[in-house]
């Protein structure tokens, strides 16, 4: 692949997207709405996760979970990987079945992984689910079921992530109940009970992202959705709280690297 090169692959598998990247791209702090498990092919990287700063080199098994804030920045020249997104009920429902006591892990432990063996299941389950042969429904099932087995059995870091405040879960809900409303310093202020420059620095502490940061990532959550359903990208954009087609563009690319429109086109 070229540099600066991002290709969303169909996918064989339904609520799972695949994505190859080749790039020197820095990414701004964002989240996905799934859980995400990818292989470093080559180069290295450094990004924030929920566990701090990690550095990944090729090889390596990169993982996010749900509504993780991170970003990325190329450690050299540039980095490629693959990686595949699960809509969290796929990877939530394996880690049940995989526990002894039939109550899985919530979240993948650790956003590095070094291990030679789930690399290679990776990338045979990669293969099999942009495939797209019937004849694989099975090894997809296998592969898929171990690797998720692999990933959240590693042990935990002894570090948790610390508590939301109640005053910032507050104002966070008034955020996520209606992400397409317009919403001030003001209104978070009121909602959680501090001041506005309190709710600005504990809403940064607490999630990573400003809350503008944070209203924005909702609403390119929703533009995602609408775009994956096959709305046309104009209409998402107005649709998810964009001024423009051209707005959202700017913040999709930003964030995930590709395009709306090379996003669209895996579903067609």
């Amino acid at each position: 692949m070229a540099k600066n090169q991002f290709r969303m692959l169909r996918s064989a598998l339904s609520g799972v997207e695949a994505v190859e990247a080749e790039t020197h791209h820095s990414f701004a702090r964002h989240t996905h709405e799934q859980f995400g498990i990818g292989l470093m092919s080559a180069g290295a990287q450094s990004s924030l996760s929920g566990r701090g700063m990690v550095e990944s080199e090729a090889g390596d098994i990169i993982t996010v979970n749900p509504n993780e804030v991170h970003d990325g920045a190329p450690i050299g020249e540039g980095r490629s990987w693959r990686i595949l997104y699960f809509d969290p009920a796929i990877v939530s429902g394996l880690s049940r079945e995989i526990s002894e006591s039939g109550v899985g892990r919530s979240e993948i432990p650790h956003p590095v992984i070094r291990n030679a063996a789930t690399a290679a299941r990776f990338e045979m389950l990669f293969g099999a689910v942009t495939g797209g042969r019937a004849a694989e429904d099975l090894l997809r099932e296998e592969l898929l079921l171990q690797l998720v087995a692999d990933v959240m059995r590693e042990r935990s870091c002894t570090e948790e992530r610390p508590m939301v405040p109640a005053s910032i879960r507050a104002a966070r809900d008034l955020i996520d109940d209606d992400p397409l409303a317009a919403v001030s310093l003001a209104d978070l202020s009121r909602e959680s009970g501090l001041s506005r420059f309190q709710v600005l620095r504990g809403f940064a502490k607490a999630t990573g992202l400003t809350p503008h940061a944070y209203l924005v990532q909702a609403r390119i959550h929703i533009a995602r959705r609408l775009i994956a359903q096959g709305m046309p990208l104009a209409e998402a954009a107005f649709a998810s709280g964009f001024a423009d087609q051209s707005h959202m563009t700017r913040v999709f690319v930003r964030k995930y690297g590709l395009s709306p429109r090379l996003y669209a086109g895996a579903f067609l």
